[in-house]
């Protein structure tokens, strides 16, 4: 008599739970797989779409004659859109625009950098002398001060509202000192360098006086380069006061009194009443989603090595 084989369906019964399992796993991976290919497509499009609305500058093309706009909003600085390089170049494309009756220069701006601000003003002068016939108008909205001012200054007229801030004809060097601080806690600064000033207006150390008076040269210096092109800029229709240049601010009504401005008026009125050409193009040139990423990663890592290397301050007109 044969006798009976019990392993065979524990076997069975084992296999096909194998089978089971391996065919579950399968079914997940290409759910996931499925899963994962449907979101990169989907990033893709939406990262496709926002590049190509983002890219580049505003369609400026025209058919007949129009007022170039050109908008400086915000803190000026090297990077971002308030930079000399974004500016300049779209003052350069309205210019050399045949159908350009005028330009205006938009400006809401509380300063920045006095060497970007320097460079835009030096564009301003170079393109009207290249381009006589074509004026260009600064109209300040909401503020319109130090960095701003400085390249207003540059414009044929400035055009303001009542209650717009201007002004601000002054540099400031920003800094703390921590050193009484410091000796309450107990903390020791222990501070390396090569150079007897390297360690420039260090916050952590007791400040020294030579070295503060020349941050004050650097900044005496600076204010003289911006007091020579305001001057320069508005010529005698300036009415200089001993605070004029003290970096005190004023609105727009007194700053047409002082001879700091023209007259008041808007982007709309100036295009329509004193360029004659009441079509508006906006020229200003923005930072693609491509730029700024790289911008940004760049100027990290290129911030943190520099100030681990070098350290110190730096002059803003504020």
């Amino acid at each position: 008599m044969d006798t009976p084989n019990t392993n065979q369906p524990q076997w069975e019964r084992k296999l096909l739970e194998r089978l089971a399992v391996a065919s579950l796993k399968e079914q997940r991976a290409k759910r996931r797989w499925g899963i994962f290919f449907k979101f990169a497509m989907l990033a893709y499009f939406v990262i496709a779409m926002i590049v190509w609305i983002d890219w580049g500058r505003s369609d400026t093309s025209s058919d007949g004659k129009h007022t170039a706009l050109i908008n400086l909003n915000g803190v000026i600085e090297s990077t971002g859109d308030n930079s000399a390089d974004k500016v300049n170049n779209a003052l350069q494309a309205a210019f050399k625009d045949k159908n350009t009756s005028g330009v205006i220069l938009r400006i809401n701006s509380p300063g920045g950098s006095p060497v970007q601000s320097g460079i835009i003003y030096d564009e301003i002068r170079r393109l009207r002398t290249k381009y006589p016939k074509i004026p260009l108008y600064a109209v300040v909205e909401d503020v319109c001060a130090s960095g701003g001012y400085y390249a207003a200054s540059a414009a044929d007229k400035i055009f303001v509202d009542k209650a717009s801030v201007i002004g601000s004809i002054g540099v400031r060097m920003d800094g703390f000192g921590f050193t009484g601080v410091m000796e309450k806690v107990g903390v020791e600064r222990r501070l390396m360098t090569a150079g007897n000033n390297k360690g420039f207006l260090d916050p952590f150390s007791p400040q020294d006086e030579k070295q503060k008076a020349h941050a004050e040269a650097l900044l005496g210096e600076v204010h003289k380069q911006f007091i020579d092109a305001v001057r320069q800029g508005r010529g005698q229709r300036l009415k200089e006061t001993p605070e004029i240049f003290s970096g005190l601010i004023w609105t727009g009504a007194q700053g047409i009194q002082m001879g700091l401005a023209d007259d008041f008026g808007t982007v709309d009125s100036v295009a329509r009443d004193i360029i004659k050409a009441e079509n508006v193009l906006d020229y200003s040139l923005k930072e693609n989603i491509a730029e700024r990423f790289a911008k940004r990663l760049g100027a990290e890592a290129g911030n943190g090595f520099a100030a681990r290397l070098f350290g110190g301050d730096a002059a803003a007109l504020h």
